[in-house]
């Protein structure tokens, strides 16, 4: 049986075209004849709402995974930090399925917990305030309604305002906390995660309630693609 495809924070925006352009030769080729393409979150390095479609790289965008929908390999798509607003229009332009925040899927006969991962990093109190305040979808629907050149000055000053903050955190609050990772394992019945968020790619080994479980951290794509292949023997990192 073929393999299911993961990736995740590929910040595409037109300021990378190498990596918009390897995006599009990753969906036309490899994903090809996938299980699945898992899109955990960050598609885009910004996502002001699904009226973003305007732009031409959103539009081909949507259409390339269209494409691939359309050719046979299901397209799944989860939400990050940088594209909370990502909608239903976007997804039935992608021709791909919008999934909550967490869920379980079987992936060859094993139960495997799918995330972005940013609800993981608890240790992140002032992110996680702000990750609340998108996860409210009256919050979401009112900032759609703004104009979109407001959305996107306010998008400017929270990027800004996040690297700043960003840059003063000790390494580790940013990373996922062990506890909340074994409390949503526990929670979900699996000895298999797959996210993410942190840009750390590893794959790591932990016991969780008497049971040795493995966590997957998918890369991002800001010096290069790639994707973590799940199959039914093998999970393996590949690159683009």
């Amino acid at each position: 049986m073929a393999p299911a495809l993961f990736i995740s924070d590929l910040h595409l925006a037109p300021e990378r075209p190498e990596l918009v352009a390897a995006f599009h030769a990753f969906v036309s080729g490899r994903a090809r004849g996938a299980t699945a393409l898992y899109v955990l979150g960050d598609l885009f390095d910004v996502w002001l709402g699904d009226d973003q479609l305007r732009e031409p790289l959103a539009a081909g965008v949507a259409a390339a995974l269209r494409a691939l929908s359309a050719s046979g390999t299901p397209v799944y798509l989860q939400r990050g930090n940088r594209d909370f607003l990502l909608g239903e229009r976007f997804a039935r332009a992608a021709g791909a399925t919008l999934l909550p925040d967490a869920i379980v899927h079987d992936l060859h006969g094993k139960p495997t917990l799918i995330m972005h991962g940013d609800q993981l990093c608890t240790d992140d109190v002032d992110y996680q305030r702000l990750r609340a305040f998108w996860q409210n979808p009256a919050n979401r629907r009112r900032v759609s309604r703004l104009p979109y050149a407001v959305r996107r000055a306010i998008a400017r000053l929270l990027r800004a305002g996040s690297r700043r903050l960003t840059s003063s955190k000790p390494e580790e609050i940013m990373d996922v906390n062990a506890g909340a990772v074994a409390a949503a394992m526990s929670e979900h019945h699996v000895a298999r995660l797959i996210h993410g968020h942190t840009h750390r790619p590893a794959r790591h080994e932990l016991s969780i309630d008497g049971r040795t479980c493995e966590r997957y951290v998918l890369a991002d794509w800001y010096k290069a693609g790639s994707y973590l292949e799940v199959g039914a023997d093998a999970v393996t990192p590949r690159p683009i």
